[in-house]
């Protein structure tokens, strides 16, 4: 066993020490892979800070209500009655002054303005009441808020950083209605600071609305609470409403969009790194080929077949992780805490920053191994086989 250990360790270094004899191929290998570790953790981690953005922003003691089969805010509906009804239901938390925390709301899309590419996109105009701001975990870090019966509006921080003429004290128009922006708030990174607020009659009645609700947000007395509500609902035939915890909604948001991101970057990461791999098998054989004496050598003095094999193989996997570990280094420097905004399951705009976790690292280097691995295996398999009088008459 010692024997054999050394062996390996000898064949190893000297495969190692070689490599700079064949810079321009290895580093070829190298980059090839890097480019396969930028393009998948780039997308992954797109794909982890939208998901962050959006699950983190719901809380198990606040309730959705929507139309039934409504996955998403923008094609429900609740009725006025409905909403009356809610508000009368147990289950349901009271703020401070006794009042139940039931907040019916309105999702309009409006256009804005991408500084980037100086484009339109869809934003989110909620209409909401007192109860809606109570029922966020937000700051008003600028300015005020907006006063009710008034054309003001309040920005979501997130959208300054990636939209135009949202700022403190400017005005915007939104249908045929300019609005006034007197706040600026903040909600943790999460989803609603994707968002622009107002006050709920007034967007109903600009908007031509009138008594129209697409959902209502309520406090929850806690998990007992959702399943009394619940009961409620499917026991009364004028409700007969989806209602499910806001964490559990937004999850079902975030899915939607970081399944779609993730099925773009795995098969164009894949796609790229079979390339990678036409490359480290070019690399590899070019190796064995060139050290085909010295193979030969080793195994006339009693090297063992096995330890040619693990030599050329760990080889290529030396390659592969230095790849991957520049990939790595390199998403981390150019992608890890980038904003943008794309969009999310309303057909709004959401803003999010790209997150790297070293769970998405291991990925990376995963692949990036597997790609060592398997253009190594085969050039490997040819040392360990080569005959030794043809590798020293070469």
């Amino acid at each position: 066993m010692r024997s054999l250990l050394l062996q390996l360790i000898t064949v190893a270094s000297i495969n190692l020490y070689s490599i700079p004899q064949r810079r321009w191929t290895s580093l070829s290998t190298v980059v090839a892979i890097a480019l396969v570790v930028v393009v998948l953790l780039g997308f992954l981690a797109m794909a982890n800070g939208f998901e962050r953005t959006i699950a983190g922003s719901g809380s198990d003691n606040i309730a959705v209500v929507l139309r039934p089969g409504s996955r998403a805010e923008i094609n429900s509906s609740v009725s006025f009655e409905q909403v009356r009804l809610i508000e009368n239901a147990p289950g349901i938390a009271n703020d401070h002054d006794g009042n139940p925390l039931v907040s019916p709301e309105l999702y309009i899309i409006v256009n804005g303005l991408k500084r980037t590419s100086n484009t339109k996109a869809n934003l989110p105009l909620r209409g909401i009441s007192q109860a809606g701001a109570k029922l966020r975990l937000c700051d008003v870090i600028a300015g005020r808020m907006f006063r009710s019966g008034t054309n003001e509006i309040v920005v979501g921080r997130a959208l300054l950083k990636q939209f135009d003429g949202l700022d403190l004290g400017g005005t915007v128009t939104f249908g045929t209605t300019r609005w006034t922006v007197v706040g600026v708030f903040a909600a943790g990174g999460g989803v609603f600071e994707s968002e622009i607020w107002a006050d709920l009659p007034v967007v109903q009645s600009l908007f031509r609305r009138d008594n129209q609700f697409q959902t209502i947000r309520v406090g929850l007395t806690g998990l007992a609470g959702l399943g009394t509500l619940q009961a409620l609902n499917n026991g009364d035939p004028r409700l007969r409403l989806d209602i499910k915890t806001e964490a559990a909604y937004f999850a079902d948001l975030a899915s939607q969009t970081t399944d779609l991101i993730q099925k773009l970057g795995w098969p164009l990461a894949i796609a790229m790194a079979i390339g990678a791999l036409a490359g480290a098998l070019n690399t590899m054989y070019a190796s064995v080929a060139a050290r085909a004496q010295e193979i030969a050598t080793l195994r006339a003095i009693g090297f063992g077949t096995f330890a040619a094999f693990v030599g050329t193989l760990m080889e290529s996997l030396v390659l592969a992780a230095a790849g991957g570990v520049i990939g790595a280094a390199a998403t981390y420097l150019i992608f890890d805490g980038l904003s943008a905004s794309t969009l999310g399951g309303n057909f709004t705009q959401v803003v999010f920053d790209f997150k790297l976790s070293p769970v998405l690292v291991a990925e990376g280097l995963g692949m990036a191994l597997g790609v060592g691995l398997l253009g190594g295996i085969f050039p490997a398999l040819r040392s360990a086989r080569m005959p030794i009088v043809a590798g020293l008459a070469s």
